[in-house]
C-alpha cells in the first residue's frame, strides 16, 4: 500500500537483452534497472535518466513504483551504480518493502561543525573516518542521512559510533566501537636534507691517498738513470 508522502516513479518493463542492449539504452538517456523482493519475481525495467534523477532527489526513503501503469508498490533504493568518470546513473536496483516492517538500510553519515572545532582551529587534522552507517527502521522512518556535531572536538579526541545519538525510531546496527572521526595533532613537514656524498677524497684528513699502480717518481728516475748507465757500457 503506497503512502501519499512518497514520490512516484513510473517505469517501463523491459526484456533483458544483455550488456549491448543496456549500453544502447544508456546512450539514449535511459537507465536499466531491476526491482526485487516482496515475495515476487524480479522485474527488469527501464526509466529515463532525468525522471530517475528527479525522483531520487525529491524522495525520502520510499518510492511509489509503477510499472507500465499498474498499481504502485512501495520500494526503496537498494543500489545505484554510477559511471566512474561522468557520475551518470548506469543501473538501479530497487527493493519492494512493507511499510509496517523494519528493514536494514545504508545511509550517509555527515559531520557538522568541523570548522568550529577548537582542535581544528589549533591546526589539528580532523579525519572523517566513517561515511556510511547501517541502520534498521521502518521504510518511512529511514532518514536521508545522519549527522553528528563535532564542533567541540579537541586535539586527540576520537569519536566512536557508541557516542552517537540515533534519530528517533532508528537503530544503529554497526559495532559501537567503530571509529567515525578523529582529530590528530598537526602534521609536521620535515624537509629532507640532500644526501652528501662521502669519502670523495680523504687526502688531508688523516688518511693517505692510495698509491697509483707502477713506480713512484723517484723510482722512475732511478730506473731511468740505471738504464742510461747500462746503455753507456
Amino acid at each position: 500500500m503506497a503512502t501519499s508522502t512518497a514520490t512516484t516513479l513510473e517505469v517501463t518493463r523491459r526484456e533483458p537483452a544483455g550488456s549491448r542492449a543496456a549500453r544502447r539504452l544508456r546512450r539514449e538517456g535511459v537507465v536499466p534497472g531491476v526491482v526485487y523482493g516482496g515475495g515476487k519475481e524480479p522485474v527488469p525495467f527501464q526509466v529515463e535518466a532525468r525522471v530517475l534523477r528527479i525522483a531520487l532527489s525529491h524522495a525520502g526513503a520510499v518510492l511509489d513504483l509503477t510499472v507500465d501503469g499498474e498499481d504502485s508498490t512501495p520500494v526503496v533504493l537498494k543500489e545505484l551504480t554510477r559511471h566512474a568518470v561522468t557520475g551518470d546513473a548506469i543501473h538501479v536496483d530497487l527493493l519492494r518493502v512493507r511499510l509496517d516492517r523494519p528493514i536494514q538500510a545504508t545511509v550517509a553519515f555527515e559531520l557538522v561543525g568541523a570548522d568550529d572545532a577548537p582542535g581544528a582551529k589549533e591546526g589539528g587534522v580532523l579525519e572523517h573516518v566513517t561515511r556510511e552507517l547501517t541502520i534498521e527502521a521502518l521504510p518511512t522512518d529511514i532518514p536521508d542521512s545522519i549527522q553528528h556535531d563535532v564542533s567541540e572536538m579537541q586535539i586527540g579526541d576520537t569519536v566512536t559510533l557508541g557516542q552517537l545519538s540515533a534519530p528517533e525510531k532508528v537503530k544503529l546496527m554497526d559495532d559501537p566501537e567503530t571509529v567515525i572521526a578523529t582529530l590528530t595533532p598537526p602534521r609536521l613537514q620535515v624537509e629532507e636534507e640532500p644526501e652528501i656524498e662521502e669519502e670523495i677524497e680523504l687526502v688531508g684528513e688523516g688518511e693517505e691517498a692510495p698509491e697509483a699502480e707502477g713506480a713512484t717518481g723517484e723510482e722512475a728516475e732511478a730506473q731511468a738513470g740505471g738504464e742510461e748507465d747500462s746503455g753507456g757500457e
